[in-house]
């Protein structure tokens, strides 16, 4: 018998569910293809899906046809890439997070009061792109404590920092209080741009590790907040593995071990994890708890274009 624990909340977000149904909502009302800028939310089969329905899936503007539908992700982009799709005429439905906004708003604002700003955030990611190229002026990134020791600037009594909104609630408040301890004057949100849906999850996977020998994080290699899952699984002392599907369970994980934990990253979908529960049924029969946890009810509103559009199997 293998007792396999479901972390309560996990899966999809308000912010995901969201960007999704926005590429659905608009093939719907006008037809495919509908051109999406990088990938909607970063998870392969939500991808793959959307593109058997007639989303083509895009790295930069110029591959999108004269006159297209373009959709831009739930990561942000920057205003470069806004602008450009203005000069090409292209028609455009924005599905940045609602909460990544928020951040693009703060330090648009921070800047024109004059502060420099330092923004936490992991090198690369889509959505740290697209902030930096939302706020005026400069911007320094740091991903570490170490990074903090190092930073150079040119107003150290004029500063603001904002973060990006899937990282490690934890690791963040030690950078920020860094930040604080080195530049006493510096403005910020604290941990509060760290969305709702990333510490709900963090904090559900603190509970699960407290109660089995193993955590399992159903998600995408390059999706921020389910690595954050699996990193902290493993800081609590669990084995812990970020898999994309039932197919990555391997056999050896399971000689040991006599419970299981079960997470999904945000821009997972629950159907993984229920393929992820049958897959793990190849290793003996289970008995299956969920724990206790938030019940999220968060809900955006759709792009004035969009919200008259309905689909029949929402």
């Amino acid at each position: 018998m293998l007792r396999v624990v479901l972390a309560q909340p996990r899966g999809f977000c308000a912010g995901v569910e969201r960007a999704i149904e926005i590429v659905e909502r608009a093939l719907k009302k006008y037809g495919p293809p509908i051109y999406v800028r990088h990938e909607i939310v970063h998870n392969r089969h939500v991808v793959e899906d959307l593109r058997t329905r007639g989303a083509v899936f895009v790295d930069e503007l110029d591959e999108v046809p004269p006159g297209a539908m373009t959709v831009f992700s739930a990561h942000g982009v920057a205003r470069r890439v806004e602008e450009l799709a203005a000069e090409r005429g292209l028609p455009v439905i924005d599905a940045t997070c609602p909460l990544v906004a928020k951040v693009h708003a703060e330090g648009r604002r921070y800047a024109a009061a004059g502060r420099e700003i330092v923004l936490v955030g992991h090198a690369g990611h889509a959505e740290v792109e697209g902030t930096i190229g939302q706020i005026p002026g400069v911007v320094h990134l740091v991903q570490t404590v170490a990074d903090v020791a190092r930073l150079k600037v040119g107003t150290p009594d004029r500063l603001a920092y904002i973060t990006q909104t899937t990282l490690s609630v934890d690791d963040t408040r030690q950078i920020i209080a860094a930040l604080e301890a080195r530049f006493p004057d510096i403005r910020g949100p604290d941990v509060r741009d760290i969305c709702y849906a990333t510490q709900n999850r963090q904090s559900a996977v603190r509970d699960l590790a407290r109660s089995v020998d193993m955590i399992l994080v159903v998600g995408s290699r390059n999706s921020s907040n389910s690595n954050r899952l699996r990193e902290i699984g493993e800081e609590l002392g669990k084995p812990s593995y970020l898999i994309d599907d039932a197919d990555n369970l391997r056999p050896e994980w399971f000689a040991t071990v006599g419970s299981v934990g079960v997470t999904a990253g945000a821009s997972a979908p629950e159907m993984l994890v229920r393929g992820v529960l049958e897959g793990l049924r190849r290793f003996g029969e289970l008995h299956i708890s969920t724990l206790d946890g938030v019940a999220e009810d968060v809900r955006f509103r759709f792009p004035p274009e969009l919200s008259d559009v309905e689909l029949t199997d929402a």
